[in-house]
């Protein structure tokens, strides 16, 4: 089959799995309770589906897109400090607050302490936000990761777990940084040849996603049961604070109105994945269901919010901030 024939086939496919992404995980969960004993055992799969979604993320990267730090350090600075910020901070004080047990406790830092998600810079999109600022703090946060991320985990979820830094570097270092450095190289020196996949790689990143979720729910399937709403209410309250907070700070660091749109989506959707991964590789896989549950929801919340946000056009929005002001 050629290419051209191909394409259209595979952009309604993505179309349809970025519209359906939530339904698909939320599945992919059940499945892994309809299946606990036979996808448990493919836990050791689980950094490697992540390598293979962060290479994707790489592969649509491209040099250009690093000159939004030129245009606009300011927006990016705010942007990543809010995101290393706010939902690390507000994953402890909730962990805290809802008295949540040491296991579900450091697995609500850890997705706090995750970079941005990639499913953001779509969502953005879809809001009429800033794209070329949401892709730069995708990947900022992603590069800044394996420092960031473990120091964070030590910092605020060593009273709950033991947490072993070090060891947390390499995983992301492996999963993560390697992966989208290898991707990034790929596109500058075989253009041609990852043109021709770049329509499979939404495909590829919702079918890595449901999987590592299908599996971390399989692997504490017991647990899973008897969570009760407590922990999907901190999921909850985790991924509002990120998109409120981080929308009202970009406001108070006076950044536009696309520029808000972006740092909000930004900051409240999280590398779900990667937080499953490394809770489940590093803790428990009942560590991970905050993460998987987050992988659902911040879909959802995201898709609601791009979708009421594309129905007011910027011009409006600033519109009415200058009345408001």
């Amino acid at each position: 089959m050629s290419p051209s024939s191909s394409t259209p086939v595979l952009q309604r496919a993505s179309a349809f799995t970025g519209r359906w992404f939530a339904v698909l995980v939320l599945a992919a969960g059940g499945l892994g309770l309809l299946l606990p004993d036979t996808l448990a055992q493919a836990a050791p799969a689980v950094p490697w589906l992540l390598a293979l979604i962060m290479l994707g993320m790489g592969m649509t990267l491209r040099p250009v897109d690093f000159a939004v730090v030129v245009r606009t350090p300011w927006a990016l600075g705010v942007g990543v400090a809010a995101q290393y910020l706010v939902m690390p901070l507000t994953g402890f004080a909730l962990a805290r607050l809802l008295d949540l047990s040491p296991t579900q406790a450091a697995g609500m830092v850890l997705v706090g302490a995750s970079p941005g998600g990639t499913a953001s810079n779509v969502m953005v999109f879809l809001a009429k936000g800033d794209t070329a600022l949401s892709v730069a703090m995708t990947t900022f946060s992603t590069l800044l990761a394996p420092v960031l991320t473990p120091l964070l985990v030590l910092w605020l979820a060593g009273e709950f777990l033991p947490v072993d830094a070090g060891a947390l570097f390499v995983s992301i270092v492996q999963v993560v940084l390697a992966p989208v450095l290898l991707g990034l190289l790929l596109r500058t020196v075989v253009p041609a040849l990852v043109e021709r996949v770049l329509d499979a790689l939404p495909l590829v990143s919702v079918a890595g996603i449901a999987a590592v979720v299908a599996i971390v729910v399989a692997g504490s399937a017991d647990t899973v049961l008897t969570v009760g709403p407590l922990l999907v209410l901190a999921v909850v309250l985790h991924n509002g604070v990120g998109l409120g907070v981080g929308y009202g700070l970009a406001r108070l660091t006076g950044l536009d109105v696309p520029a808000r749109r972006a740092v909000s989506i930004e900051v409240g959707m999280q590398n779900s994945g990667l937080a499953a991964t490394l809770a489940t590789v590093h803790f428990s896989p009942a560590a991970a269901l905050p993460a998987a549950i987050f992988s659902v929801w911040h879909n959802v919340s995201g898709s609601l919010l791009a979708g009421w946000w594309s129905r007011r056009p910027v011009e409006r929005a600033v519109a009415e901030r200058d009345r408001v002001g």
